[in-house]
């Protein structure tokens, strides 16, 4: 008999379990009753791969980074909102810099975490529902590859007109994004084909998270060129100004609101 996984919070489960394991302070999985398991983040993707990841990284200090997350960082201004702050790694970075953000996520176990290593505003909900709340941003940051985010086509315009319902006159969003073109892998590029066949973008990626006994629901998550990104903006109320590819196949996108 197959058993499908609960739906629950996946990343907060995920990253409350990671800061224990990290700090020894907490309830955390252990090998054989004693030794702490190190935690593994599982996705699944619709055809069937299943790929794991230490989530140990969600931790990292700056020291850690990428060069592109420091340059992201380095161009944030004004009142800043980190979207998928998960546990606050960004976040904690601007506020010792003294600018002022908030960080926004779906999960309510991670931003939990991200309180108790410090972050001081944070948010449960999504751009759409933040709106509501009548804060306005001159930043948004989205990195951690969660241009992401934009899901796809349908979706794409309708994040951007709720980003500029957030935004403050001259705003800038920020977003990491990975080309996924570049690849041999026949796993790859016939997903690739796969969704083209299907009306979708060839990196638009249909996938659950899984933890332990928890999954999410499935969910679109982007992975695209910076072509193809510059297609989606076309027509919106932001225009590309930048695109900066230093590190490719990662990239960072900056987008301008048009006044």
């Amino acid at each position: 008999m197959t058993v499908e996984p609960l739906i629950g919070d996946v990343v907060g489960e995920l990253l409350r379990d990671t800061l224990a394991v990290a700090t020894g302070v907490g309830p955390r999985p252990l090998v054989g009753g004693r030794l702490p398991r190190p935690v593994i983040e599982i996705i699944e993707r619709d055809d069937g791969l299943i790929n794991g990841a230490p989530s140990a990284h969600y931790l990292d200090g700056p020291a850690e980074w990428q060069p592109y997350d420091h340059r992201a960082v380095d161009r944030a201004h004004g009142e800043t909102l980190d979207i998928g702050t998960g546990a606050g790694r960004i976040a904690l970075l601007l506020q010792e810099r003294g600018v002022p953000v908030t960080g926004l996520d779906t999960s309510a176990g991670a931003l939990e975490v991200s309180r108790r290593r410090g972050v001081r505003r944070l948010v449960h909900g999504t751009v759409d529902t933040h709106v509501a709340d009548g804060s306005r941003y001159d930043t948004f940051l989205l990195l951690g590859n969660n241009l992401g985010l934009f899901e796809g086509r349908e979706r794409a315009p309708e994040f951007l007109a709720a980003l500029a319902a957030l935004a403050r006159p001259g705003a800038q969003i920020i977003a990491q994004g990975t080309d996924p073109y570049g690849t041999r892998d026949p796993l790859h590029t016939g997903y690739h084909e796969r969704n083209r066949r299907r009306g979708r973008l060839g990196g638009q990626l249909r996938l659950r998270l899984r933890y332990r006994e928890l999954s999410t629901e499935w969910f679109d998550y982007l992975v695209c060129s910076a072509d193809e990104f510059a297609s989606l903006v076309h027509g919106t109320g932001w225009r590309l100004t930048n695109v900066d590819d230093r590190d490719a196949p990662y990239y960072l996108a900056t987008l301008r609101l048009v006044d």
